[in-house]
């Protein structure tokens, strides 16, 4: 199939910064009306400023995910500005690095809040407007690392697991509404996410890879999107990773045991 992104309603979260920023700006080029979500609200403004400027729409709406009152005014603003929904983009995310033994239980709780059962809350509410929609479609930003976890980063790797999990399950019930569900799962991109981790004990020995760009990783995102792809992953070393961790589990585990200090 071929999505027509020209003239669809879509809500973008986490877009204050990295893949989500990429990926709003990138759908109100290819012509669709946005609605914007993060916590802070003078760097949506400015994204929605630049958007404007070209020509394209977008609203604001700041607020912590986490909250059901942010979620819903999120959905109520898809309805009154633009009549409806057809993209909902759940890109928000956060993590904490260092051993799970070293961290604390507001870590784990915060964690999966944010990255699962606020995705999963978002799609709960915007189920209704993406039955009226035009060949709707849900995208769940997940991770390289909800394939194959790696230490240092238990509650995040968790989180990713859970919501490629649901996608996979959702994909087959949603289908009979005609609504698509795409898992994006990068690899090591260029963003702010190690700058504002929640809680760091330990500073992880992973080996250093060239990062992706979130341009790159927005420009394979909207491509998936207009084709119908349900899971990509646009990055190399995450690929090598999946394939590696599927032909030879036992020895990526070895090479995961020898990062821990």
């Amino acid at each position: 199939m071929h999505r027509q992104i020209r003239d669809s309603r879509a809500i973008v979260t986490g877009a204050s910064s990295g893949i989500g920023w990429e990926i709003a700006r990138q759908l109100a080029q290819h012509g669709a009306a946005l609605v914007l979500t993060a916590r802070r609200q003078q760097r949506l403004e400015q994204l929605a400023d630049e958007i404007r400027s070209g020509g394209g729409r977008a609203e604001v709406v700041a607020g912590d995910l986490a909250e059901q009152e942010t979620r819903q005014a999120v959905v109520d603003c898809a309805q009154r500005s633009f009549g409806g929904l057809d993209i909902l983009v759940n890109n928000a995310g956060l993590g904490g690095v260092g051993l799970f033994e070293d961290s604390n239980p507001q870590r784990l709780r915060r964690i999966m809040e944010v990255n699962f059962f606020a995705a999963a809350e978002m799609i709960r509410l915007a189920l209704p407007l993406l039955k009226r929609g035009r060949n709707p479609i849900v995208v769940n930003v997940a991770s390289i690392l909800g394939h194959r976890a790696v230490p240092y980063c238990s509650e995040y790797c968790a989180s990713k697991f859970a919501l490629r999990g649901f996608s996979e399950s959702l994909r087959a019930e949603l289908s009979v509404h005609h609504i698509d569900v795409l898992v994006v799962s990068p690899g090591t991109t260029e963003t702010e996410f190690f700058d504002n981790v929640i809680h760091r004990t330990a500073e992880p020995p992973w080996p250093k890879h060239r990062p992706a760009s979130p341009a790159q990783v927005a420009r394979r995102t909207i491509h998936a999107i207009q084709r119908g792809r349900h899971e990509i992953i646009p990055y190399f070393w995450g690929h090598a990773l999946v394939w590696l961790n599927r032909l030879f589990p036992r020895l990526v585990d070895r090479l995961m045991t020898r990062w821990v200090r």
